[in-house]
């Protein structure tokens, strides 16, 4: 098991409102990740596509793994918090969606920051698209991540 098959099975257990909902962590990597969310009765909404609040908290979810793959060394000291967001729906959402998140950074320039500031602000894109691959949605959160030696 790597180091992200095991963040990836923590993070699953520490968010349970993604699971919840139905969430699947797929992948892990240093700054990037992808999750995927099937269409059920639960996550749909009156025109029988996917619920816009379900495809948020398909790239929220996407977005965090992102920001904890970047920092799986450091992520113990670290305080993440999802600072803002904004989303955009291109077109109606069904079946099996999938999100692929990237940190918009360079891991170098981001632990620079963190180590002199304490904190560092960062976006992270978030692509979402159906079976087909064409794109439903695209998110952009931005993570504020604190040193906890730093937090007040």
């Amino acid at each position: 098991m790597t180091p992200f098959d095991a963040l990836k099975a923590q993070l699953s257990a520490v968010v349970p409102f993604a699971a919840y909902v139905g969430v699947e962590i797929t992948d892990i990597g240093e700054g990037t990740a992808t999750t995927v969310l099937t269409q059920s009765q639960n996550t749909s909404n009156h025109i029988a596509t996917m619920h816009a609040g379900a495809l948020f908290t398909l790239a929220e979810a996407a977005s965090g793994a992102a920001m904890a793959g970047m920092f799986l060394d450091r992520l113990a000291g670290l305080r993440p918090v999802a600072a803002s967001s904004k989303i955009d729906y291109a077109k109606p959402a069904r079946g099996v969606i999938t999100a692929h998140a990237e940190v918009d950074g360079a891991k170098p320039a981001l632990l620079a920051a963190l180590d002199s500031e304490g904190k560092v602000r960062f976006p992270i894109s978030v692509r979402m698209e159906d079976a087909t691959g064409r794109e439903v949605a695209r998110m952009t959160v931005d993570w504020h991540v604190t040193a906890l030696a730093r937090a007040a």
